[in-house]
């Protein structure tokens, strides 16, 4: 795919991996222009073959996306629409994150509010650069409520106690904290953000891409009972184990000193072995 026409983004190729770079001034707002192309390139990237991994920065070092437009909130009809029993647009777009088979990471470098916040909330891992990013749901203080998947999302990653603090309190919350409470992945000084989230970048997309798909749907399986997803992760791991690919990798681990004892004292020398 060519990832040609876009505004708002500076997209670039290599390796399974997708560089997708904010650049939308002044400060990154998620306004209708923005959410269009996230959902385009979220449209893209599912299918695209070549893709294993989506990596989301900013061109700005102070905003990764600001917020979300209030100028376009104000817009709206002021009379509550019906109560629809089907997924809302917006909600839409940010949820094809979790449910595509490719990975997505948000590297922060700069503050993510509200609608920022909630974008990097629907993306698959968020890492973060300490000192500079911040993130926060401010919408309470302003009379609103986070719409874009912010009162779903952090509960899940924080527990509920944490996630009224955080959506009620209406503070900023700098990277150290945010790691703390689980809002973000990991905090990493500014210089090694980027290296970091690039080696784990290309290491994911080294992998098989059936492998990768089927343990992210395992994985999203947890938000079952438990019962209920043990019996989804049998089923996703017997049609891994079945796959070509995983038997010639299986054979190929063995061969180059898999489960002996010397050769697993370098685990990760095995693993990188097999991507070669």
């Amino acid at each position: 795919m060519a990832y040609e026409g876009y505004t708002c983004f500076k997209i670039r190729m290599d390796r399974g991996v997708a560089f997708a770079t904010i650049d939308h001034p002044p400060m990154n707002v998620l306004d209708v222009e923005l959410l269009l192309e996230i959902d385009r390139i979220g449209q893209e990237i599912e299918a695209d073959p070549k893709v294993k991994v989506v990596v989301f920065n900013s061109a700005d070092p102070d905003y990764f996306v600001a917020r979300g437009d209030v100028v376009a909130i104000l817009g709206l009809p002021d009379q509550v629409p019906p109560k629809s029993n089907t997924i809302g647009f917006v909600h839409a777009i940010m949820d094809r994150f979790r449910t595509m088979p490719k990975v997505s990471i948000a590297k922060l470098e700069g503050r993510a509010r509200g609608g920022g916040s909630e974008f990097a909330l629907a993306l698959d891992m968020r890492f973060a650069a300490a000192g500079r990013a911040i993130v926060s749901q401010p919408e309470v203080a302003m009379g609103i409520i986070p719409g874009a998947g912010g009162t779903q999302q952090l509960p899940r990653l924080v527990g509920r106690a944490r996630a009224l603090e955080i959506i009620l309190g209406c503070d900023d919350f700098p990277a150290e904290l945010a790691e703390r409470y689980g809002y973000i992945n990991r905090t990493l000084p500014p210089r090694e953000l980027g290296p970091f989230v690039d080696r784990l970048a290309y290491r994911i997309a080294s992998f098989p891409d059936e492998a990768i798909r089927l343990a992210k749907a395992a994985v999203n399986a947890a938000d079952l009972p438990i019962v209920e997803g043990f019996i989804e992760e049998a089923h996703f791991s017997n049609q891994a184990m079945v796959s070509a690919t995983a038997r010639r990798l299986m054979r190929k681990f063995l061969e180059i000193g898999g489960q002996s004892r010397q050769a697993e004292l370098d685990f990760k020398g095995l693993i990188d072995r097999l991507a070669e």
